[in-house]
């Protein structure tokens, strides 16, 4: 099915094989790059953009993005295995029961299955699945650590500075070294919820698979809410996003804030050299950390990145070099997520990091389920929640470029 064209440029999700659609994703950079090579070939010789070679950029820029996302979502419905086989003959007593509760709202013997509050605990294959997917939907989920508990809050001693060191003679005097600073940080898990409803005759379907059912119902819903709370959350009722730590210029930074490069001009880039502040970002972070760094921003942010060449000429945005891969910016893995801010006065829409040191997000073990048959008659609702948390792990591990002055 062809879901857009333009210029010629067709985008079939689903459609050939892999090295097919990456075959499309490349032709149709080159014709990018050729249109943004005349657009600036003619600011450079006539001071200014034919109107009709930026409208044709603009519509392979959105093709590009286009032929990007069809590529995800089908690598997306590949990894996405069926959890129980699609057997009801599985010999699973635990999965049997929660099948007949999500079905019939039949509790059975399992008592060890219902919720002190009510509802239902989720197989283990069925949390796993979620929280699988939500790791391939989350683009921040899929870079950051992630840790596992039982408990509601997770404490994390980190050390800000190592115990004092000294070079000494043979017999020289010891004296006393200072010790090492430590800090803990505390990730307390908030409440994420979902409500997918289902008519009784879907439920009485013997081929449904109701584990299945559910983690394809909340997945996405959950992933949006979560990616949303990790770049930008508040902290009250949710996790706190990397963005709303305190801000300082890379020259102050002090432990508690994030470091931030300026780009030297309110809402844009400076006007020459633009990829030099690109560059200065990548140094700010030490080497320890950007061995596995990855640029973060949203689409429009990358649609204006990819119009910017090197010294030599050279494009900074290039595309994924295998089918499911991420596109990089001067050889770094760039990551989509809309949740980032745009480009504009004072705003930071590109961060760049070892996220997995970086930021942290905390999962209590468990998914809860409560069947819902009297609310939304004639649909029976089924009201699942998890608990999860978020926060910066490590301050020197992230970087933003903000544009503004200073």
């Amino acid at each position: 099915m062809t879901e857009k064209m333009t210029d010629g440029l067709e985008i079939k999700a689903g459609a050939g094989s892999d090295d097919a659609a990456l075959f499309q994703l490349m032709n149709a950079f080159e014709s990018f790059k050729m249109e943004n090579d005349a657009r600036l070939d003619r600011l450079e010789k006539r001071g200014a953009s034919d109107p009709l070679t930026e409208e044709k950029l603009e519509r392979i820029n959105a093709a590009l993005d286009g032929y990007k996302a069809a590529m995800d979502r089908a690598a997306l419905d590949r990894a996405r295995p069926s959890l129980e086989g699609g057997r009801s003959d599985a010999g699973d007593e635990y999965k049997e029961a929660f099948s007949a509760y999500v079905k019939r709202g039949e509790e059975k013997s399992l008592s060890v299955g219902v919720n002190a509050d009510g509802g239902y605990v989720v197989p283990g294959e069925t949390e796993a699945e979620i929280t699988r997917r939500l790791t391939e939907i989350s683009p921040i989920r899929a870079i950051a650590g992630v840790r596992q508990v039982s408990s509601s809050v997770y404490k994390r001693p980190i050390s800000i500075t190592g115990p004092a060191t000294g070079w000494v003679g043979e017999t020289d005097a010891r004296p006393q070294t200072a010790s090492q600073t430590i800090d803990a940080i505390s990730y307390p898990t908030m409440e994420l919820y979902a409500m997918p409803a289902a008519t009784s005759a879907f439920l009485d379907d013997a081929a449904v698979d109701v584990g299945q059912w559910i983690a394809e119902e909340v997945n996405a819903a959950f992933a949006e809410q979560e990616t949303a709370a990790f770049v930008n959350g508040d902290g009250v009722s949710k996790p706190t996003g990397f963005l709303s730590a305190t801000l300082a210029a890379e020259s102050a930074w002090a432990w508690g804030k994030l470091g931030y490069v300026a780009t030297g001009v309110s809402g844009d880039f400076p006007s020459d050299d633009q990829s030099d502040v690109l560059i200065d970002l990548v140094y700010t972070l030490k080497a320890g950390y950007r061995q596995n760094a990855s640029w973060v921003m949203n689409r429009r942010t990358q649609g204006a990145i990819r119009k910017l060449k090197d010294t030599e000429g050279n494009y900074l945005w290039q595309p994924a070099a295998v089918a499911g891969g991420n596109a990089t910016l001067l050889g770094f893995n760039l990551v989509e997520a809309e949740d980032m801010p745009d480009i504009g006065a004072g705003t930071t829409p590109i961060a760049f990091g070892d996220f997995r040191r970086g930021y942290l997000i905390v999962d209590r073990q468990g998914v809860n389920v409560l069947r819902d048959p009297f609310s939304a008659k004639p649909y029976v609702l089924f009201y699942t929640t998890k608990r999860v948390g978020g926060g910066i792990a490590d301050f020197d591990a992230i970087k933003l470029l903000k544009f503004a002055v200073s």
